[in-house]
This record gives structure tokens, sequence and C-alpha cells, in this order.
């Protein structure tokens, strides 16, 4: 058995150059000294220059981690964290959650001996509300802070209120060129008394750069503009294919749809290539991929195959993947933007910034001279902004401004935000954290209400419904609907051209009464049926993999439900269908106390008004309520993508219970 494992030890994919090779191999020496030396370090290099997976190797080394202390590393994203954990275990060689692990929502890969952690910077914020000066860390790495996601610039406030009672702190802020300034004047003390003090001791910050290795890069433009920038991507990576050398492709597109079609694409097309030539391996990368698939785009290509990634921006700075020699830039990528008036969150298509444009071509040049290929004009170019605006700008602050309060920050308006976010926003996120009854009249969060809704790892109108549910009788049910609808992805799977075999299988489990009770069905089929028959997934067409997520979330919201001294009853989880009527109803009243904000009238010709009138709104086509009669509903996401808005995960409820449950919100004139 050991010869076994021997044997397979020495296939591991080599993923990384041996770190000797890496740019930042001999900034080893500066790097530890200034970070000796300075509280907080800012660390200026291209993506690839080795920052994420070895500054934290060469602290654990020069014994930041003695005494049980952790460093830490913070990614914007789930799939940084993940795959850069994985990199850092193998270059240890430990198993991934020994000495290196990581951290994400939901799924805690750490063990006692870990002193190297990953984990995604919303999930930092989170540890604050139970160790408030992040004690068990020597040093936080904050990595990728130039994308400005809402959590990076959250964490990086509260690690400068941290900073003056923890001198012994060291913070590490990893960025692209262009925002160092920016950081280290927000960390620096008042003008006032660095000019009073000309001694070296005082200073805070220092900038240290690392070059990465870039080969050149020929950019080339398109001569016009293209009319279909997936169709006009597919077409690129032939023309690449039949007429460049070796070396694979990387495609940015916007979504998993686009990312998928154009997966298809090039499958279909394949066959077409003369016949001799190389075939094509397209991959698709995009954060609803799980771990295994993402892992995937790092493994080598096969023998005489060319490997194209079709990923969204997530490769532009969180993933490096090496043997990229051609870049296809589509120009544009998906945006949220969160308008407070209407409280709806659009997913919209915008051109990049000229930032990320250069962020995008610069995967190119990473082992050997490159090319981008832009899909559109060199004029548009230089009418694209510098920079996206940063994402405390555009979002929904409630869940935001919830964990500040927890955090014992009650003036948030006096918190030192990188960008303060627009009045509006703040006020809009304040007037539903006081309906859902998280704040007083006076804006300080309630107990244990409030405190208990920021514990929760979702978001606050989940929360409160989950926190509300004993009161209604179904905790057990509405567990399950928390974790189904966390899990991000679809729990279908939908085989192309299939479209009336999913929505047959669908039927199977719907509920007259709308998308909730139907997902609530799915999951008590398959912990009754689905875990034991292998079959059972397979013929439903249920993603196995999904509900085996959705087991765990649900596991872990469960615990921190006991953990405020609830007991969940398990017992009436599989009621019969006479008893189900009545429990029907507490539970759909029950998501009414947690989504009124979220309410909506179906109109004569089949749509949905909000309540204010304002905004028409369409049921999804995945939803169980598409082409189904109602009169008042609540939803749990609305979306806006191109020219309509859609509503997800949609219940039939009675008009009254609004005014019921959300006195403050909802008032009848």
């Amino acid at each position: 058995m050991m010869a076994e494992l021997d044997l397979g030890a020495t296939f591991i994919p080599a993923l990384h150059k041996p770190a000797a090779l890496l740019p930042i191999a001999k900034h080893r020496d500066a790097l530890l000294y200034t970070i000796e030396t300075y509280p907080v370090t800012i660390v200026v290099g291209q993506t690839g220059s080795g920052k994420s997976t070895q500054i934290p190797q060469f602290l654990e080394q020069a014994g930041w981690c003695d005494g049980g202390k952790i460093v830490s590393v913070t990614q914007p994203r789930r799939v940084a964290a993940t795959t850069v954990a994985m990199r850092v275990a193998e270059e240890v060689g430990c198993e991934i959650g020994k000495e290196v692990g990581y951290s994400i929502r939901f799924e805690d890969v750490t063990s006692s001996v870990t002193r190297i952690k990953f984990l995604t910077d919303g999930l930092l914020i989170r540890e604050a509300l139970v160790d408030p000066l992040l004690s068990r860390y020597s040093v936080i790495m904050v990595d990728e802070a130039h994308e400005r996601s809402i959590s990076t610039d959250i964490l990086l406030g509260l690690l400068k209120k941290i900073r003056k009672k923890r001198p012994d702190l060291r913070i590490i802020i990893s960025s692209a060129t262009l925002q160092a300034e920016e950081f280290c004047k927000f960390f620096a003390e008042n003008p006032e008394e660095v000019k009073a003090v000309d001694t070296k001791e005082k200073e805070i910050v220092s900038i240290i750069s690392l070059e990465g290795r870039t080969y050149p890069i020929d950019i080339l433009y398109l001569e016009a503009p293209a009319e279909d920038y997936l169709e006009k991507s597919v077409s690129t990576v032939f023309d690449i294919h039949t007429s460049e050398p070796k070396g694979d492709i990387l495609v940015f597109l916007t979504g998993r749809e686009e990312i998928d079609q154009a997966v298809q694409a090039i499958s279909e097309r394949s066959d077409k290539l003369p016949p001799g030539s190389d075939s094509i391996l397209p991959l698709p990368l995009y954060a609803g991929l799980s771990t295994e698939q993402q892992m995937y785009v790092f493994d080598e290509a096969p023998v005489n195959f060319r490997k194209v990634i079709f990923s969204t921006n997530i490769s532009e700075a969180s993933v490096t993947i090496d043997g990229i020699v051609y870049v296809i830039d589509s120009g544009f990528v998906k945006l949220r933007a969160y308008s407070p008036s209407t409280g709806i969150e659009s997913l919209t298509v915008t051109p990049v910034s000229k930032a990320s444009a250069a962020q995008r071509a610069g995967r190119a040049g990473r082992t050997k001279p490159g090319k981008c290929f832009r899909l559109y004009t060199e004029e548009a170019y230089h009418d694209l902004p510098a920079a996206n605006i940063p994402e405390i700008q555009r979002s929904n602050l409630a869940p935001f401004i919830l964990q500040l309060k927890a955090l014992g920050i009650d003036n948030v308006l006096r918190f030192p935000f990188l960008t303060p976010p627009p009045a509006e926003l703040m006020i809009r996120a304040l007037e539903l954290l006081y309906s859902l009854g998280a704040l007083d009249p006076y804006a300080k969060l309630t107990k244990p209400l409030g405190l208990r809704m920021a514990e929760l790892a979702v978001e606050p109108m989940m929360a409160k419904t989950l926190l509300s549910a004993p009161a209604f009788g179904c905790l057990s049910e509405i567990l399950t609907i928390a974790a189904m609808t966390s899990l991000g992805g679809s729990v279908w799977v939908q085989y192309d051209g299939e479209k009336k075999r999913t929505e047959s299988a669908k039927r199977k489990f719907a509920v007259e009464e709308g998308d909730h009770l139907t997902l609530l069905n799915v999951y008590q089929a398959f912990v009754t049926k689905g875990r034991k028959e292998a079959r059972f997934c397979h013929d439903n067409l249920i993603n196995f993999k999904s509900m085996t997520r959705a087991v765990s979330i649900r596991a872990q919201l469960k615990r921190y439900v006991e953990r405020f001294g609830v007991v969940v009853d398990e017992s009436l989880a599989n009621p019969s269908s006479a008893g189900m009527a009545g429990r029907a109803e507490q539970i759909r009243r029950c998501l009414t106390t947690g989504y009124f904000a979220h309410a909506a009238r179906m109109q004569a010709d089949g749509t949905f008004r909000n309540v204010s009138g304002t905004t028409t709104l369409y049921a999804h086509p995945s939803s169980i309520m598409f082409n189904r009669k109602a009169d008042w509903v609540i939803f749990h996401e609305v979306m806006e993508t191109g020219e309509k808005t859609f509503i997800r995960d949609i219940t039939k409820i009675e008009k009254g219970w609004l005014l019921e449950y959300a006195p403050e919100f909802y008032k009848t004139s």
C-alpha cells in the first residue's frame, strides 16, 4: 500500500515554479526588515510576483508564528482564498487544513496547528465579532486591496482602529500600483502630528515595490467595434489557434451564462479544425464552480491540445494561471449597482476600466512574450474610466452596517472609510435594519435580536426570518430554506437542449405556493432518499454536490441557532400532507417577517409591481411562479439584467401579513 502511495505522490501536477525563481525571492530580507520596522507595509507588485504565496511563508520562517500566533492573508474572493491556500500547502508540503488552511463562509478548513491562514476579508470581519482586537494574529495581510471590495474597505477601517490598541500587530496591504499612495495616506496619522515629529521612529507606513517578471506584450485593437463580443471572442480563439504558435489562451467574459455558451460553441466547432492539427480544450472559470472544477484550469493541457480558459474577472487579479500566452479581452465586466430608491441590485454589464484592461493584458506575459487581443477600438480604450467605482459606493450596506454596530462602532458615520459611501445608501440601510427590528429608534443595536442577526452568517432579511421561526413553529423548515437559498448556484442540473426534461423534473417537487416550499421539498426528498440511492439525483436532475453543500450549511446554521440557546425540534421535519397545509402558511408568514421589504403585487399582464409601484418586475424563468397566477408575493432576491428586472425565489403571501409584520414599513393609505 505504501509503495502505491509513493508512486502517486510523484504525479502531483506542478502548479508552481520553484519559489527561488519567483521575483519576490530577492526581496525577502528587505521585506522582512520593513515589516519588522513599520506597523504598516504596503507591497506593490504585479499579479504573479509571488506575493500572495511567498510572503506568508517568509513570515512563518522568520518566527512570526511563534507562541501559537497565526499569519493571516485575506482575499476578496472565495476562489482565491481556496486556490492560494492549496498552492501554499503544497509548497510547504502539508495537508491542507494542517499548518496551512483556509476559511470561507460555511467552510472552515483549519485546525489547532494552523499557522498560515487564508480567508475572505468578510470572514475576518466576522472573527472580530468574537475577538475585537484579532489577537490571534501577529500579521494580517490584506491581499488585492486595490479591488476595493466592500469587505476590504471595511476591514481596512477596522485595522486602522485596531492598530491604535495593538502596536505589536503588523499590517501588510498588497495592491496593484495605482492605489498605493491612497492606502499610504489612509494609514498615516494626522498630518499635524507628522510635521511635529521629524524622527524616523514615528513613521507608520512604508511602501515596498516588487517588480513582477513580465515579458513584453503586444496589444492589438479592433479596427471597428465588434457587434457581438461573445461571437467575436470565439472566432478570435480559432484565429489564434490556427495562426499563432503554441500557448494557452485566457478569455475574459462577464458571467456564467456567456462562459457556458462560449465553451459550448468551441466544443461544437472544434470538429471543423483541419485534420492533424491540435485540438482545443475549453475550460470555464467563475465563482459558482466547485473547488474541484476550478482546479482543472491549473492542470497542464493534454498532449496535442491547446487550453482555452473562459473566465470572469476572477482571473484578472485573484488567480494566476501559468502557460497563458494569449489574452482576449471582451472589454466588459459585470458590476453590481444598488439603487437606494428602489432597493434593487442590478448586475450590469459595463465597460472595464483602464486599470482592469491593464491587469487583463498583463496575464499574457507571465512565461514568455505574449499578445493581448482587445475586442474594442483604440479610441474606445481612451474613453474608458481610469478605475471602477469602489463597491462601497454602489452596494446595499445593510449587512455591513449591522456588523459595524455589532462590533461596537455605534457612530457608523464617523467610521474611517477609505471612501465614504453616499448618504442615501447609509440612510436606506439604517431604515431597513430599523424596520427589521435590528436597530432601535436611536439607531442602537437591539439585544438580543440585532446582535444575533449580526452573528448569523446570512444576510439580514434571512437572519430575521430564522430568528422569527421558533415563534411560528417552523425553525426546522426555515433552516432548510436558509441553507438552500445560500447556495449561490442552482440545485438543478440542466443538460443542453433538455429544457423540457428539467421542467418536468422540477414539477415533481413543485409547491403551488412558490419556490421556498419547493426548495424545502427538494431538500426533504434528498435527505430521505437521495443520500442513500445513487440514482435519485441523477433521475431527478438534482445537483448532488449542491445538495451536499446545503446539508452542511444547514448543520452550521443550526449550530449558530443552538448557540443562542434555541432548541431545534427536528421531529416535525416530515409531517403528513394534512399537517403540511397549516405548516405551509406558518412558513410563508415567517418568511414575510424578514422579506416584507421585498414584496410585489401581480398585475393583469402577469408581471409584478413593487409596492411603491415604481418598478415592473418579472418572475425569473427558473421560478415556479414563472407563468403562474398570484396576488401578493415576497421574493428572495432581485436582479436587473439587460432590460428586465427579474425576481427569484418567490412565495405567495397575503397582503394583510405585510401590515401585521411590518407596520413601520407599510402604512395603509
